[in-house]
């Protein structure tokens, strides 16, 4: 019996063309990327609606690096489309012989993402995989060339399909017909594609060039205001994002709290100006009870240091520092 690593992302393109091939006969193991912007939950549901086992791989600081400087650029956001498949495709290509797998497959489909699913991009993906002759793509195998694993009759390429485009018309009746019934929409998935998200990474990665892995999650809770080239600030919006936020406090940031109300938690991270910490203040301020009042008491400390200090501000108006939000 002949053995596949198939790429499921948990998207509904990549669980068929697993489906696909699974159907021929032939034993389907799904592998699963994880990073900072995207995760396994819904690979692992994918997996057990098509029945496959499931192994998810933590490529998160590589990754990284890679989003960095992407040697084939960014699609509409931050998210470089081409170079991200291309390495996926290569860790699995290293896994092949670790697994005693023959090939590869993935759930691309021509056409589908003008800039990053035309055939001079899946041509790109596949030779900067490393992997090229391994990679099999069964929802559009008929609109290109015929692989070795047909040519030798590991894969049936009249089993194969020959979608093209961007309609879900096909794959939505393969659901329905396979019983798939759990799957998001076409959008969803990666932080990358998100454009408010993308603006807050594309902020983090100007101002720091070293940013690791533990610097993304941050980016997903409350406001963002870039102060200047030294000074971000972050302020909760709920109880529950300050829950979040509390362990992503680092040595260094400082913290602020309305003293008599409740209200935001406001951490300020970098080398500030007694302006800017009257400014983190201020925001504190403006996001709590006491947003219109003149005067409010804000305890501020630096992180993991015993001594607070207190200033009394005016809260911030929302026209002042709008300028600053991310």
């Amino acid at each position: 019996m002949a053995r596949a690593l198939a790429l499921i992302s948990g998207g509904l393109d990549s669980g068929l063309a697993a489906k696909l091939v699974k159907d021929q006969g032939i034993e389907v193991i799904g592998i699963c990327f994880k990073s900072a912007f995207f995760g396994c939950d819904r690979a692992i549901k994918m997996c057990e609606q098509i029945d496959i086992p499931l192994k998810v791989i933590d490529f998160s600081e590589e990754h990284l690096e890679m989003v960095k400087n992407p040697k084939h650029g960014y699609g509409k956001n931050m998210n470089p489309c081409i170079d991200c498949h291309a390495m996926m495709l290569n860790y699995a290509g290293k896994l092949m012989k670790e697994l005693n797998a023959d090939f590869i497959v993935t759930g691309e489909v021509l056409n589908q993402r003008p800039m990053s699913q035309n055939r001079q991009a899946l041509d790109i993906v596949k030779r900067e995989s490393g992997y090229e002759e391994y990679i099999l793509r069964p929802l559009c195998a008929k609109n290109l060339p015929e692989t070795w694993m047909e040519k030798e009759g590991l894969v049936d390429r009249e089993k194969l399909l020959g979608i093209s485009g961007r309609g879900r018309k096909v794959q939505m009746e393969l659901a329905e017909k396979w019983g798939i019934k759990e799957y998001p929409s076409p959008a969803g998935g990666c932080k990358l594609t998100d454009p408010g998200f993308s603006k807050r990474l594309k902020d983090l990665l100007t101002y720091n060039k070293d940013a690791k892995v533990d610097d993304i999650d941050i980016l997903n809770i409350g406001r963002h205001f870039r102060i200047n080239e030294n000074v971000k600030i972050i302020s909760t919006r709920t109880q529950d994002e300050f829950k979040m936020l509390k362990p992503m406090i680092k040595e260094g940031d400082y913290v602020f709290d309305t003293l008599d109300v409740h209200g935001s938690t406001v951490v300020l991270r970098g080398n500030p100006k007694e302006e800017d910490i009257v400014l983190a203040a201020r925001i504190a301020a403006r996001y709590s009870k006491a947003r219109e009042e003149k005067n409010v008491r804000v305890k501020y400390r630096i992180y993991n240091q015993n001594k607070y200090n207190i200033l009394t501000v005016e809260p911030a108006k929302d026209e002042e520092i709008s300028k600053y939000m991310i």
